[in-house]
């Protein structure tokens, strides 16, 4: 009969064995990242890079050339803003037009705003007959072109007193932005459980405390990207201040930037101009960094509905 074998315990005063001698470390790649990987997306990387400097570089040419001495300007020497001062003195004066186009800016984005979140919220919500042939004809104003229907309008705001007047154009210029933001505003609401107004209201919470407490923090993507893009219409728009707008007291600042280009005997003050092309992207520029994070969600919104 075999004895079970025993494992002696190395004694107290004797010193560990070494550890296994671990070869030369090999340098760990990333996961996810492969060599096909990264082969297959150069492509998109170069796509995407060539069509960003191609959107960037006249803008970047725009903005070198207003500081760059040129000829014919009040920069002629050495680099520096003269070309903004002459800016600054045209006609009523720099300030006079962006105060301008932020009063139409602002007044299109309120109203543009107040308006599609309340038919939004009732085209998502409610049902009520001819629900879906009124959105349809909300819509159908996409399809009109833009510059036909301004006569008639400009006749339409003579009659109500309103012709030649700043709150005039934000009034155009936001029932242009409304069939859009209307449509963005009705995603936007489909894509919240309804859940979320039954609970508010079994909580005690009317129709309207749920659409300001509940509702209105879920869109809050879709109202940012609905604001923003109204901003960015009425900024630069110029065609409905050129059509709607006679005193030059009340033009815009694209509409006062076109004017200065028009010069006495021909001559064009090139970088003035530039000037004012960069004023006028400058704000544009910003609140689009500023909100790009809302503005993607906001469109994703309907996508990801369910």
């Amino acid at each position: 009969m075999v004895a079970p074998s025993r494992t002696t315990a190395p004694a107290a005063d004797e010193p560990p064995p070494p550890p296994p001698a671990a070869g030369p470390a090999r340098p760990r790649r990333p996961a996810g990242v492969t060599i096909a990987g990264i082969a297959l997306r150069t492509p998109y990387w170069v796509f995407t890079g060539a069509m960003g400097l191609i959107f960037l570089a006249p803008l970047l040419w725009t903005a070198v050339a207003s500081v760059s001495p040129q000829p014919g300007t009040n920069q002629v020497n050495g680099w520096g803003f003269g070309n903004y001062v002459t800016l600054s003195h045209y006609q009523a004066g720099i300030w006079r037009y962006l105060a301008n186009s932020a009063f139409v800016s602002l007044l299109t984005v309120a109203l543009t705003l107040g308006i599609s979140f309340l038919g939004g919220y009732a085209f998502a919500r409610f049902r009520f007959p001819g629900r879906n042939v009124l959105f349809l004809v909300t819509l159908a104003i996409l399809m009109v072109p833009y510059a036909t229907l301004l006569i008639p309008l400009y006749v339409l705001l003579n009659q109500v007193g309103l012709q030649n007047s700043l709150v005039g154009v934000a009034l155009v210029l936001a029932m242009f932005q409304l069939p859009f933001a209307t449509f963005l505003m009705r995603i936007s609401f489909e894509a919240v459980p309804r859940e979320l107004d039954e609970a508010a209201m079994v909580d005690g919470c009317s129709s309207f405390s749920a659409l300001w407490r509940v509702l209105l923090p879920a869109v809050k993507p879709g109202l940012i990207t609905v604001g923003l893009f109204a901003f960015l219409a009425a900024w630069n728009d110029f065609m409905a201040p050129l059509i709607l707008i006679n005193d030059t007291e009340r033009m815009t600042l694209p509409l006062a930037v076109s004017n200065l280009r028009g010069q006495v005997q021909g001559v064009v003050d090139y970088g003035a101009t530039e000037a004012g092309v960069v004023v006028l992207a400058l704000p544009c520029i910003v609140l689009f960094l500023l909100l790009q994070r809302h503005y993607v969600r906001g469109f994703m919104s309907g996508a990801m509905k369910g």
